[in-house]
Order: C-alpha cells, then sequence, then structure tokens
C-alpha cells in the first residue's frame, strides 16, 4: 500500500515521519498477546511491522517484542496477559479480537493495551466511549453486526434458493451472542432461518460440517473467531468436500479456495493499529487516543469455486466484489 493511501485510510489525519524523531533512548518492548499460534499467525499481520518501520519504530534497533501465543486456545490468554504484565512490558498488544483485548484489560490498569479487530469495544466492556475511551485501552475495532448482514446477502445473491443457514462460530467468544441476535433481522429480510453451528477447537470442524448438512443447512456463514482463522486452509477444504457454499469473514480464506469472503481490510486495520502504538511509545496516554473504526471492507468471490458448486454469480455481485478469483 502507498503511503499517501496510508495516511487517507487513517481519517484524514496526517502523521509525519518527521514526527517520531523524539523517541526514548531505550528500547520500548511490546507485550504481543497472540490468540493464534507461532506457525499460524493473523493473516496480513506484515503490515504492521512494515508501517512501525516506516515511523521509525525498529525491531532489533529501538523495540523489541516479547510473544506470546495462545495457540487457539482462548482460556490460556490470562495467564499469557499475566505473563506480560509481569515482565513489564511498556505495551501489550492484541494481535487479534476480542477474548485477547479482555484478558489483557483483566491483568493490568496501568500498561497501555492497544487492540486489534475486536468486536463493539464499548459493547464488551473494553471502553466506555470511542472518542475517550478514558482508561489505559484504546485500538481499532470493527462491528461485526453491521457485517454479517451483507455477508447474508452476498450468500443468498449466489444462492437463490437458500433458505437455512449456519453461522459458524465459537461459543466461548463473548462478542457472538449479540451478532447472532442482530443477525435476526437482515435474517427475515431475506427470508433465512438461521443456525448456529458451534466449534471450539479445530478437531470439530469435519463433525460441525458433517451434522449441518444433515440438519439441512444449504449456506454457511464463517465469522472471524481466532480458531476459525487458524484454519483457513482446513475450511475451504471441508465446504468443498460438503458442497457446502460460504461465505468467510476475511480474504485469505478466498484466496484458499473458500467461494466467498466479505469484512473489514485486516492490512488496514494494523496500519492503523501501528500508528497507534507509535503515538502511545512517543508519550500519548492511551485515555486519549480514539478508538478507530474499521471502514474499509473488502469482497473477494472465488468463481472458481462457485462455479466447481454448480453456482452462477450474478452479474452485479461481480462488479460489486473488490477482487474475483477465476
Amino acid at each position: 500500500m502507498r503511503r499517501r493511501d496510508a495516511v487517507a485510510l487513517l481519517g484524514g489525519v496526517a502523521f509525519c515521519p518527521l514526527a517520531v524523531v523524539a523517541q526514548p533512548a531505550r528500547t520500548m518492548t511490546i507485550g504481543m498477546l497472540s490468540p493464534f499460534s507461532q506457525d499460524i499467525g493473523p493473516p496480513a499481520f506484515d503490515a504492521f511491522e512494515n508501517e512501525l518501520r516506516s515511523l521509525g519504530w525498529r525491531p532489533g534497533e529501538n523495540i523489541a517484542f516479547e510473544y506470546r501465543w495462545a495457540d487457539g486456545k482462548p482460556e490460556r490468554l490470562p495467564v499469557l496477559a499475566a505473563e506480560l504484565v509481569e515482565l513489564k512490558v511498556d505495551l501489550i498488544f492484541d494481535l487479534w479480537g476480542t477474548p485477547a483485548a479482555l484478558a489483557a484489560k483483566s491483568a493490568t490498569a496501568t500498561i497501555p493495551i492497544v487492540f486489534c479487530a475486536t468486536g463493539d469495544a464499548i459493547g464488551v466492556g473494553l471502553v466506555t466511549s470511542l472518542s475517550r475511551p478514558g482508561g489505559n485501552v484504546t485500538g481499532v475495532t470493527l462491528i461485526t453486526e453491521l457485517t454479517i448482514g451483507k455477508q447474508l446477502e452476498f450468500l443468498k445473491a449466489v444462492v437463490p434458493r437458500l433458505s437455512r443457514v449456519g453461522v459458524l462460530i465459537n461459543p466461548t467468544n463473548p462478542v457472538y451472542g449479540p451478532v447472532l441476535r442482530a443477525s435476526e433481522v437482515p435474517a427475515v429480510a431475506l427470508n433465512l432461518q438461521l443456525q448456529a453451528i458451534a466449534v471450539t477447537d479445530a478437531g470439530e470442524f469435519d463433525s460441525a460440517f458433517s451434522a449441518a448438512v444433515k440438519d439441512g443447512v444449504e449456506g454457511l456463514v464463517a465469522l472471524r473467531d481466532a480458531v476459525i482463522i487458524m484454519n483457513r486452509a482446513q475450511l475451504p477444504a471441508l465446504a468443498a468436500k460438503y458442497r457446502l457454499p460460504t461465505i468467510f469473514a476475511v480474504k485469505e480464506f478466498a484466496d484458499r479456495g473458500g467461494m466467498m469472503s466479505y469484512g473489514p481490510h485486516i492490512g488496514d486495520m494494523y496500519l492503523r493499529c501501528a500508528h497507534i502504538i507509535a503515538n502511545i511509545l512517543k508519550g500519548q496516554h492511551p485515555a486519549d487516543v480514539p478508538v478507530e473504526q474499521a471502514s474499509r471492507f473488502e469482497l473477494v468471490i472465488n468463481l472458481k469455486t462457485a462455479n466447481a458448486l454448480g453456482l452462477i454469480v450474478p452479474p452485479w455481485l461481480l462488479a460489486r466484489a473488490d477482487e474475483v478469483i477465476e
């Protein structure tokens, strides 16, 4: 992404590279709290480190990363967050999602925390206000409740006969109760019945797909929980195996054979987080750093997969897509 594009994405706020020269002489340590594994990290994460470098913060020179990996087991996050607090890191970065952000907030009220790709930050209790968070927590949030309506609309456009849709969720993620409730209105408008399909571990995916098809599910919406994202190679293959038209929330699924994806631009969110972290490392307090909302979304259609399922993607949807994979 070009530098001027990155600046434009940040709501018109200009970030001058010259502003990063006044930095502490010592190395600043960022505690990286990740729900993923070391081998399977978050998608598009390279955008974060590249942007930090462009702002003058270079690993091995003036910053250091201290990683803690939950390996797809959210119950480990509180212990890992406590370890980072014990190390007295200068900042904790939640690499992905609501459970990690909540674990970090429970672990410390003083160390700055920056989160990325959480659900409704106010609704889950991370901050009291987006414009003035008021505590030690800020970051970039997204409203999954607003995107699932579009996902259902796009899925119905490709599968007009669709009447029963499964929603793949991790029930341990606190953001998905509100998401399922919010999805009821667009589902009724589209004459769809929704069925929650719960998975908490990679070993449950095959049986979950099998049970969904037996229950009459004709299409699937896969949300953006870390357990789901870590299996971005496995899930498109399972959707093909069970011939289940699926729309995912992250582009990498469509790249790997998923029929469609629609959701916020992940690289964009990491760019924003890099700027927020740079400002805090220079001395700005998180209480005064507004929480940003994802504003750039992308629709990707894998035409090859749709054709293999015997489906026809309407021309208007192809024209709407940010990328078509043929």
